[in-house]
């Protein structure tokens, strides 16, 4: 290289960069130019993946000299540096022969110091988002803690908004003072999802992949936990189906039972449901699920709805029995879960397992990708909004630590915990909280099962290690194969052993406690040590982060001349870890789990089970499961000598040491699954007094009614025998007349003081024929709505007629006034307007479904958000007066309408969207009128969900339901496209066109050949009736 004089460590790097693989440091080849060049590119090629974090995605393992030069130079250099370099090369070579010219080294030190100043720039733009979000939330508290600051008397009196019985006192629950009352009179059924991933009860296949990991098992085990309870008579587990030929055939069974108590009948027990949903030949990873999950929630509910009714003829004397909660884990689940929520008015509950926004985090300080790169691979901003919309359903989020609520969770838009603690505060007080709502986060640790691990402790209490492995062969006893395999590695087995058992992860911290063992010699002459980091064949075929740990775990071994004291066995099973754990309690030694931050820490837990004293980092979980065991010492992560100290204690202590194992074993209890579920159980009883408790009633079947039995009456010789007013009659000129007489005052009996009868077709609608055409096409709707309904002419009494649409009620009716020739308000089933938060029957005088009234008025702020939106909505630092948005005069009940000028410079919706959830507003928004109104609505009111109401209402299979829609429409345009339901795009419509402001969504699959969507080139009827033989309708 050509001799810079300045920063040789960097010179050298880049030195290294180009030597890696050419040979330069042994031999190299005499190849051609071909194969120099050829060489040449590969090394480039790496080059340029490494720099635009492409490597990763290949998951190769084998440790790459070439990446780690390329971090040195991006990490420890700064970009003047490698600018300096880049100079000070291009004066020196532009003054030498060309043949010294080295265009590779020119190239690779440009774009280095690209991928440094790329890098910088990632960081900056994180910072500065970073920042933004933090000032948006501090003005959001302050916002709300300045209208909840007075609890007057006034407030006391008004109650809140969206609950007509306030609750005056709620007793607040205690983790040491819950009891769940198992009452096995209540039979209650329970719903949990776990959407990706295989989920099976028996053989789990743990670490097939990253799906299928410890969320896999926490749900399986909770759900057979639950059944067990005596007050628990039914608990699904759901997931998806699967039937590729790629995976076990036991994935693709619809049902499989998990547990069923001895003493139980009927359809009692735990049992996974699997719900088919996408290709299902197809093993589909949880990032590309997205496109799917609405018809998860249509196929989830159709079950859920089947099986209220099968346990209501069992246990509820024939009325519906609707799950007592809905918890969905991770965010595809908790999305599905807050969407059953809406339809069936049931609690809600989420767990995370890991969230969106903290991986985002972790992403982004990597630097290796932007944002939109991020998206591209994780689909991570579909995640978080998943996350956020289980937050603003969620009456309770189950987290396993404190610190997951305060790192993780505190990290969303929808939770800030100053505000819910303000918020609970004032709801135990019965005191308004202005229409502002908070999940309420709870630490449930995850349960185990500790019975034979307790009962096999007992058993070996008594004995030491000396009977199983001593010298006197007539009393020696079998010892198990893995302590065989450690021991070996010791001079002295009998010695107190030091337990540690993680993944050779740098973030476990394992060098650190071998620095701290190696460097401490009353502990070094006092106990072993085990470390058992996971199975290896060679160390070089592992990561290279894996490979790194390992390489430093030997290069200290040999440092400190621990030969003889410390183990570290290639290889274990899973059976085999209570063995491990068993031997270190044998020889009275202690556990260890030292890692930087650990979230939870369930191998404390296990270690505890065991009789092991623990030696744990203060960081993360282990804090509350120490609290909880009372049988360790908690440690800074980064002091060497406060971890050697704390083992040494422990060890050298045996009065100590007895102690913290007894208390182990006695408290151990707290983390059993009977344990977890009384709390959880109880959690969400607490929970549901502020739920509202009316239950969507489900219509049966009825008789054929009047309206349609007696059209051919003329037809027939009956002889009637109802109770007419004769003198309604009058004096009869024909028998036709008098059969049309008699018909009519029938048709009159439907309604009673103006409030109609429910007997209307609907009942006994075969299909849905669901019209939702909005945007450009408006002027268009009333010719669209004659022709479908002349389409369905011949079946119009098994066909209904539904209408889905951003105008107001009172829109519409002007609207199809003035083409009343053509369409009629009596032809329709059901209209549904205002974004869906309007559901009205015109066959019942326009009367509004109270039902579903009460559904979404839950958790909406009603008048406490309308000055709010257009305050929020109003871009920073515009001094003028926010004339872009006003009120306009189609509001109702449970729908705020806003007149947007064209061109307005006001905030995005999902800029508003987020402001709201951080002042505990909890709306759904929706741009209509080609982006020229917001409606601002309840939460759980849209145009989708309405239709899920009435399917569950009415009884009709959402494969039965076609939606008419056109080319562009409203901002819920890509909620309709998805899910059981058949769609028509009319006039060739086959992408998304919305405003700019809308939320536009990636998840969105749209084929021509979709079994589900079918496009028509018109909106006349030959062109109509053609998109429906695609489905062999007509």
């Amino acid at each position: 290289m050509v001799n810079m004089g300045e920063n040789e460590w960097l010179n050298g790097y880049l030195e290294a960069i180009l030597d890696v693989g050419s040979g330069k440091n042994g031999k190299r080849g005499d190849a051609g130019e071909s194969g120099r060049k050829s060489g040449r590119k590969k090394v480039d090629d790496e080059i340029y993946e490494m720099m635009m974090g492409m490597e990763e995605d290949k998951g190769e393992k084998v440790f790459s000299p070439r990446k780690y030069f390329v971090e040195e130079v991006v990490n420890s250099f700064d970009e003047a540096d490698l600018h300096r370099t880049w100079i000070k090369f291009m004066q020196v070579i532009a003054t030498r022969n060309s043949r010294l010219r080295n265009n590779r080294l020119e190239n690779m030190c440009w774009r280095i110091w690209h991928l440094a100043r790329r890098k910088k720039q990632i960081a900056w733009d994180a910072a500065q988002k970073l920042a933004k979000w933090r000032f948006e939330r501090e003005k959001g508290r302050n916002d709300a803690a300045q209208d909840l600051s007075e609890l007057s008397e006034g407030d006391k009196d008004k109650g809140d908004s969206n609950k007509t019985d306030a609750i005056t006192r709620i007793s607040r629950i205690h983790s040491d003072t819950q009891i769940w009352p198992d009452d096995k009179s209540r039979q209650l059924y329970i719903v949990l999802i776990s959407l990706h991933g295989l989920v099976r009860g028996e053989n789990m296949e743990l670490g097939r992949d990253s799906d299928t990991g410890g969320q896999v098992k926490y749900v399986v085990e909770l759900a057979r936990a639950l059944a067990n309870m005596e007050s628990v008579h039914r608990v699904d587990l759901l997931t998806r189906q699967i039937t590729s030929p790629d995976v076990d055939s036991t994935y693709g069974e619809p049902i499989e039972m998990l547990s069923c108590p001895s003493d139980g009948f009927g359809t009692c027990g735990a049992y996974i449901v699997r719900i088919p949903c996408g290709p299902p030949q197809k093993y589909i990873p949880k990032e590309s699920l997205w496109p799917y999950v609405p018809e998860f929630i249509d196929g989830a509910l159709g079950h859920i709805v089947n099986m209220a009714r099968a346990l209501g003829e069992q246990v509820n004397g024939g009325k519906a029995a609707w799950p007592y909660v809905i918890h969905g884990h991770y965010a595809d689940a908790g999305e599905v879960a807050a969407r059953l929520s809406a339809v069936l008015n049931v609690p809600t509950v989420i767990t995370g397992h890991s969230l969106g926004r903290n991986k985002l985090e972790q992403l982004v300080k990597q630097g290796r990708l932007s944002r939109e790169d991020i998206n591209a691979t994780f689909k991570i901003t579909r995640r978080i909004e998943a996350e956020e919309l289980g937050l603003d359903c969620a009456e309770m989020v189950v987290t396993s630590t404190r610190q997951e609520i305060e790192e993780q969770w505190g990290l969303y838009d929808g939770f800030d915990i100053q505000l819910e603690r303000k918020l609970r505060i004032r709801r135990r007080r019965g005191v308004s909280c202005l229409g502002r709502c908070m999940p309420r986060m709870v630490v449930i640790p995850p349960g185990m099962d500790f019975s034979s691990v307790v009962e096999q402790a007992s058993l070996d209490s008594d004995g030491d290690l000396k009977s199983m492995i001593g010298s006197d062969r007539i009393h020696k006893r079998p010892i198990p194969q893995i302590w065989s395999e450690i021991m070996r590695f010791f001079t002295n087995p009998h010695k107190p052993m030091i337990l540690a058992l993680s993944r050779p992860d740098p973030k476990k911290n394992v060098t650190t406690l071998l620095k701290a063992f190696g460097e401490c010699q009353p502990l070094r002459e006092l106990a072993n040590l085990t470390l058992i980091l996971g199975n290896r064949d060679d160390i070089d075929d592992m990561s290279s982060s894996s490979s790194s740990v390992l390489t430093t775990v030997l290069m200290l071994i040999d440092k400190y001349d621990l030969y003889g004291q410390v183990a570290y066995p290639k290889h274990h099973k899973q059976p085999q870890v209570p063995e491990i754990y068993r031997l270190a309690a044998k020889t009275k030694g202690v556990f260890i789990n030292p890692a930087l931050v650990e979230p939870f820490g369930l191998t404390l837990i296990e270690a505890a089970a065991y009789g092991l004293p623990i030696v744990a980092t203060k960081n993360g979980g282990p804090v509350d499961i120490l609290k909880a065991l009372s049988n360790g010492v908690l440690v800074d992560p980064h002091d060497q000598k406060a971890i050697s100290d704390a083992l040494l204690k422990l060890v050298a202590d045996k009065n100590l040491w007895q102690d913290c194992r007894k208390n182990g074993l006695k408290n151990i209890h707290k983390f059993s699954w009977p344990e977890h579920c009384r709390n959880y159980l109880s959690y969400v009883e607490h929970c549901r007094k502020y739920h509202p408790n009316n239950h969507l009633s489900v219509m049966s079947i009825p008789e054929e009614p009047p309206s349609e039995s007696l059209l051919g009456i003329e037809d027939l010789s009956l002889k009637f025998s109802f109770d007419v007013d004769v003198k309604a009659i009058g004096k009869l000129d024909s028998a036709a007349n008098h059969q049309q007489k008699i018909i009519d005052i029938l048709l009159q009996k439907t309604t009673c003081n103006g409030k109609s009868v429910n007997i209307y077709g609907p009942g006994r609608r075969q299909w849905l024929y669901v019209i939702a055409v909005d945007g450009s096409t408006c002027e268009t709707l009333p010719t669209i709505i004659k022709n479908v309904m002349q389409v369905s002419g011949s079946k119009s009494g098994q066909i209904g007629i539904v209408l889905l649409t951003g105008l107001s009620l009172e829109e519409t009716k002007e609207m199809l006034g003035s083409y009343f020739s053509q369409v009629k308000l009596e032809d329709f089933d059901v209209l549904v307007c205002s974004s869906g938060s309007e559901v009205c029957y015109p066959w019942r005088d326009l009367v509004a479904d109270e039902g579903y009234e009460s559904h979404i008025e839950y958790r909406w702020p009603g008048e406490n958000v309308k000055s709010m939106v257009m305050r929020l909505a109003k871009i920073e630092n515009n001094t003028t007066e926010n004339d872009d948005m006003k009120l306009s005069q189609y509001c109702s009940r449970c729908c705020y309408s806003y007149s947007v000028k064209q061109g307005a410079k006001t905030v995005k919706m999902e800029d508003l969207r987020q402001r709201l959830r951080m002042r505990g507003l909890r709306c759904n928004l929706v741009y209509t009128h080609a982006a020229s109104r917001l409606n601002v609505v309840p939460l759980f009111a849209s145009r989708i969900q309405a239709l899920r109401y009435l399917s569950v209402k009415w009884s009709i299979d959402l494969s039965k339901v076609i939606i008419f829609m056109g080319e562009r429409g409203d901002t819920d345009y890509e909620e309709l496209l998805g899910g059981l339901h058949k769609t028509v795009i009319l006039r060739d419509s086959e992408k998304n066109v919305n405003s700019d402001d809308g939320l536009k969504k990636d998840d969105i699959v749209i084929s021509q050949d979709s079994m589900k969507v079918a496009l028509a080139q018109g909106f006349g009827v030959d062109d109509i009736s053609k998109a429906l033989g695609c489905f062999g309708i007509i």
